[in-house]
């Protein structure tokens, strides 16, 4: 129920998590450290540079529980705008990859890539989730209880923000692929392992049953829609708005349809797309001066400038599921596994806020989750906090 930590560590043990953390490094190791003078045609805004950074906890400790989801934690790079079309050529190889292969594989996804109305960023996510039965104490296999399950990940995911010149409306589109490992080589178990310990709560001594090693993959794509209120960093004074999403997860981490609304309120409400737990997507951006398109200095450019603000938000999302590691076991080999119900419903009420700290945009936001029950075996529906705080670099 904490990040990993890979101190003391049998070297074996290492071998997935070390794979991860390098391709998490390579990617804006490459972005920061490629010359644009090796690139000499190349303008500055068309090359990848990471400018912020997102840290979230998720944990059923909030709500006085251990089982099922019980832990999930995520570090997310994001980088600045890309205005207009996409130059593949002047981006650093891991990510020129991952656009070609989004390209590949969903050409439209780019099809109005001249528009200059049309903005892309590109984020990069790593990390852990896990998942256990009730019952800490018993060492044998539960099988009328979910199983015992790790993942550690690493994603890369492209997001197209479009706003046509007569609509008032605009869309944030989203094309996800993520990697990972499925089982012992997540190390759920020795993070967990790690935090009881350091809180003086009792082990789990069932994970010798826990799924076993599997590669993980997923394509994520995700559309959300909400009404245009300017290209500026935050939507000023007392205001509220509504965002529509559909998203498609294929793979075996999750295959899945979805079907969600967010509706929020508050002071200074930042033009964004929304706050919402761990999941496959685009990633929340912090108000900072890099979120300004506009170089005036008139009187409307200050609606444009990041100011403090907080509002309190809800979601609720429907999902219709055919696939999930954590209810369905392993999918090359044999293991444990529940009867999954097709449909989940799950919502969240929450509060964010945001302003400057030593010159950086900042943004927190803090929410409840309830999700209905997942399995036929499952006693109840669950509940969990999730934390998150962005910052900009």
């Amino acid at each position: 129920m904490n990040p990993p930590c890979f101190r003391h560590l049998p070297a074996r043990q290492k071998k997935s998590v070390w794979v991860l953390v390098l391709l998490l490094h390579i990617v804006p190791a490459q972005a920061a450290n490629e010359s644009i003078s090796g690139l000499e045609d190349c303008k500055a805004d068309e090359v990848v540079r990471f400018r912020g950074g997102t840290a979230r906890l998720e944990n059923d400790l909030f709500t006085g529980t251990d089982q099922n989801y019980t832990n999930g934690v995520a570090f997310t790079a994001i980088s600045h705008d890309i205005a207009g079309k996409l130059r593949v050529e002047c981006l650093p190889t891991p990510v020129r990859l991952h656009a070609e292969l989004i390209k590949f594989m969903n050409p439209d996804f780019w099809a109005d890539a001249e528009n200059p109305d049309h903005t892309q960023n590109v984020t990069v996510k790593f990390g852990q989730s896990m998942f256990t039965p009730k019952d800490p104490a018993r060492t044998d296999l539960i099988t009328g209880d979910r199983p015992y399950a790790g993942l550690l990940y690493v994603g890369m995911s492209w997001n197209r923000r479009k706003h046509e010149p007569l609509s008032n409306s605009e869309m944030l589109d989203t094309r996800e692929i993520t990697l990972g490992v499925i089982g012992p080589w997540a190390l759920a178990e020795q993070s967990q392992n790690l935090f009881h310990d350091a809180i003086g709560a009792a082990r789990f001594l069932g994970w010798q049953h826990q799924l076993k090693n599997e590669p993980a993959v997923q394509l994520a794509m995700d559309r959300k829609f909400k009404d245009y209120r300017g290209a500026g960093a935050i939507m000023p004074g007392f205001s509220a708005d509504s965002i529509r999403s559909l998203g498609l997860r294929l793979g075996n981490i999750e295959t899945s349809a979805s079907l969600g609304i967010e509706g929020r309120i508050g002071w200074n409400l930042p033009n964004d797309f929304g706050t919402y737990p761990i999941r496959p997507g685009a990633e929340n951006r912090p108000p900072s001066a890099a979120s300004i398109h506009s170089g005036s200095d008139d009187a409307s450019s200050a609606v444009a400038r990041p100011r403090p603000g907080i509002h309190m938000f809800g979601t609720m999302e429907t999902k219709l599921v055919a696939h999930d590691f954590s209810l369905d076991g392993n999918l090359l080999q044999s293991s444990h596994s529940v009867t999954r119900r097709p449909w989940v419903a799950q919502a969240a009420i929450g509060i964010s806020a945001q302003g400057m700290v030593a010159g950086h945009g900042a943004k927190l936001a803090v929410m409840r989750v309830y999700r209905s029950r997942e399995f036929e075996e499952q006693g109840a529906s669950q509940a969990y906090g999730s934390v998150a705080l962005s910052i900009e670099f």
